[in-house]
């Protein structure tokens, strides 16, 4: 394989936690209990559909600009100081970059965020691309992203590895033609039977993964 793709919430990066305090805070601030379904309606979609999702859903009066940059701003103080990777990530993509195969990330996360968080841990610089779902306008439940993240990287898809903790992610990875990591993450442990049958491979932390060849 030449290229490895990685997406961060949930799977670099253990963060998750952070959205579920930043739903709840959000929707209290404006008299709204978290819905049981909300973070799975919007977990694979783009930063932007998700902010257009909840503004239609509750019938907010914010704007989808606005409510990204709240967003960003109740999730900055998190990704500037607080949020982990998770066990041995840092080691694997170390392991990967000496050897010199192609990494990639592939993300909903903002690009403010995702610069805050992996330049504080010292990864930044180990991309060589960096694609958000924003670039393609469409969600992890479709294969655009992995598909303008090898394309970026001038390889196949059948040449990508693909790293992913999210049900829909895995099987947009699938279908675009890539080999697929199912990361488990307790915020998805609910389909994590589903990611077992539907990825090429699960694991639970990153010392557990095969070195690059």
């Amino acid at each position: 394989m030449k290229a490895y793709i990685f997406d961060l919430d949930g799977t670099l990066l253990d963060s998750m936690d952070v959205w579920h305090k930043i739903d709840i805070d959000f929707l209290q601030k404006r008299g709204i209990t978290v819905p049981p379904d909300y973070m799975d309606s919007i977990i694979a979609k783009t930063f932007s559909e998700a902010a257009a999702y909840t503004i239609e859903r509750f019938g907010l009066s914010d704007t989808v600009e606005e409510l990204m940059r709240e967003w960003n701003e109740m999730a900055a103080y998190a990704y500037g100081n607080t949020v982990e990777l998770k066990p041995y990530a840092k080691e694997f993509l170390l392991s990967l970059h000496e050897q010199g195969v192609k990494l990639a990330a592939a993300t909903s996360l903002s690009i403010e965020l995702l610069t805050l968080v992996l330049k504080r841990h010292g990864i930044y610089d180990l991309f060589d691309v960096i694609c958000t779902t924003d670039e393609t306008g469409k969600g992890k439940s479709h294969p655009d992203v992995f598909l303008l993240t090898a394309k970026k990287l001038g390889v196949q898809p059948s040449e990508c590895v693909v790293f992913e903790d999210i049900l829909a992610a895995v099987k947009s990875a699938k279908h675009a033609g890539m080999t697929v990591y199912g990361v488990y993450d307790k915020a998805s442990e609910a389909d994590w039977e589903q990611i077992k049958q539907t990825a090429d491979h699960t694991i639970i932390a990153y010392n557990t993964v095969p070195s690059a060849t």
